[in-house]
């Protein structure tokens, strides 16, 4: 079996996957990291990496390196997505990351971004899941993929993440309820434009991928160590995430860590990520998330191995 490494560079978080694939594509993992580096943190409205964000992905990155040589890894495949596809300085960190590390990232748009996650989702769904929407969202964008037997897949990516929303509508702490009404508006119209394209969503299943869903599985478990086995395949409900978003809003960023679940530096972002699931789960009559653990990182693996062969 080969070794391949990926690196997923986000608009909020850093993902490294190593994995041997074998004959049948299957992933083993041999390490995973992760880490909240904000490479988005104050993009808009400049468009310009900030020299702190920066700095901390490439120290990451680097970080991340010797892990990767002593893997063996046949190839490294790195990616990155919103933060860096909107960036106007964007060819200044990727030539960093590139002397700093040795490694050509690849800037992927919005549409390869939900094939590939398209890719890592369907490696590790349940049998008998065939016609459902996945919801990939992000830092800086957020996609949409329905997929149904017999059908091409149709992809949506929008641009609106946790970062963004953040930053441009519920910056207060704790938020208020005019800044909550503002981003519900906002999210709608996306969310209006992905109906547009995707048409009636009746009859699929919803499954949710990335750390905003994965956190309010933890957080609704009551997690205190992250347990991928009982994040995967997890059955969120729209009680629950109800739940979890009220509690959310009512607490300042400083009450927010006391929350059993919640990942240390989602604290201002969290809201945002649960308002987006929220409102499409109301929008589009979803009665529960079904959640992956898997997503872009393990499809860029995959990809990669495919072309390969």
């Amino acid at each position: 079996m080969s070794v391949y490494a990926g690196i997923d560079i986000g608009t909020l978080t850093l993902r490294l996957l190593i994995a041997r694939i074998g004959a049948d594509g299957r992933l083993h993992e041999l390490a995973s990291e992760r880490r909240i580096v904000r490479l988005g943190e104050g993009l808009e409205p400049s468009r310009r990496l900030q020299p702190a964000p920066m700095a901390r992905a490439l120290e990451t990155i680097a970080e991340w390196t010797p892990v990767i040589e002593r893997a063996g890894a046949r190839e490294v495949v790195a990616v990155a997505t919103s933060a860096v596809r909107d960036a106007v300085n964007r060819d200044e960190f990727l030539g960093a990351v590139k002397r700093r590390s040795g490694l050509d990232v690849e800037v992927i748009s919005g549409e390869e971004e939900a094939r590939l996650s398209l890719l890592g989702i369907q490696s590790g769904l349940s049998a008998g899941v065939d016609r459902f929407v996945a919801l990939d969202i992000g830092g800086g964008s957020t996609e949409f993929i329905t997929v149904a037997p017999g059908q091409a897949p149709a992809m949506v990516s929008v641009d609106e993440g946790v970062v963004r929303l953040t930053e441009e509508c519920l910056r207060s702490d704790p938020v208020r309820p005019d800044e909550l009404a503002s981003a519900r508006a906002r999210i709608a119209r996306h969310l209006d434009v992905v109906e547009a394209k995707l048409g009636s969503l009746a009859g699929y299943r919803l499954v949710g991928t990335a750390g905003t869903i994965t956190t309010l599985a933890a957080m609704d478990q009551r997690l205190a160590v992250y347990a991928p086995p009982r994040i995967h395949n997890y059955r969120l409900s729209v009680k629950a995430v109800q739940r979890i978003l009220a509690d959310l809003i009512a607490r300042t960023r400083a009450q927010r860590r006391e929350l059993v679940g919640l990942e240390p530096g989602r604290e201002d972002l969290i809201v945002a990520g649960t308002l987006i699931l929220a409102e499409c789960l109301d929008q589009f009559g979803f009665s529960e998330c079904l959640v992956s653990d898997t997503g872009l990182r393990e499809g860029v693996l995959i990809d990669r191995w495919q072309k390969s062969r």
